[in-house]
């Protein structure tokens, strides 16, 4: 797959003028099989197909029309609903990157977290649900306290001994990473 690059990488934002005019055939042609004029011609096709039975004498032949036709359609409708869905996500996670990056106390370890593989996601959800849950043990009393990820480092595993410029080099935030 050398030739779709991670998102995270620079190489992302180069695109060739054939990738290009997939892109817009992509989302154009999405765009109008999702819409009510589609949907209607869809079901006047089968309608022809079904009025047109009795005069085939619903054969075998007139069967293989409708399951190749529908055949071939989804097959290359998959692939036209995946570009497109490619760069929703994309646009996503680059929406999703920016808040990370103009919140001053929210890591940005996870920025460019999607490119990880599976395994390392699932450790990742699993580190959170188990601080979430610690740090709602240990600060049932104050909601507030546990408002951010990093707040709630401080106060689960961090402990008072730690100094904030321990927890500042060891986590850091989004507005660190743009002070460096």
């Amino acid at each position: 797959m050398g030739s779709v690059p991670d998102t995270s990488s620079p190489a992302f934002a180069e695109r060739s003028p054939v990738s290009r005019a997939f892109d817009t055939f992509a989302a154009t042609f999405t765009r109008w099989a999702g819409s009510p004029y589609a949907f209607g011609l869809a079901s006047l096709s089968i309608a022809v197909w079904l009025i047109c039975g009795p005069v085939f004498h619903f054969s075998e032949d007139w069967q293989l029309v409708v399951n190749t036709g529908t055949t071939v359609v989804t097959f290359l409708m998959v692939f036209l609903i995946q570009q497109s869905q490619n760069k929703d996500s994309v646009a996503v996670h680059l929406k999703l990157n920016e808040l990370l990056a103009a919140q001053k106390n929210a890591s940005n370890r996870l920025i460019g977290i999607e490119d990880a593989s599976e395994d390392d996601l699932r450790r990742v959800a699993n580190a959170y649900m188990e601080l979430a849950e610690t740090a709602a043990r240990r600060h049932a009393d104050d909601p507030d306290l546990a408002h951010s990820i990093e707040v709630a480092r401080r106060h689960v595993g961090d402990g008072p001994s730690r100094t904030a410029k321990t927890r500042h080099r060891d986590y850091g935030s989004a507005r660190d990473a743009d002070e460096k």
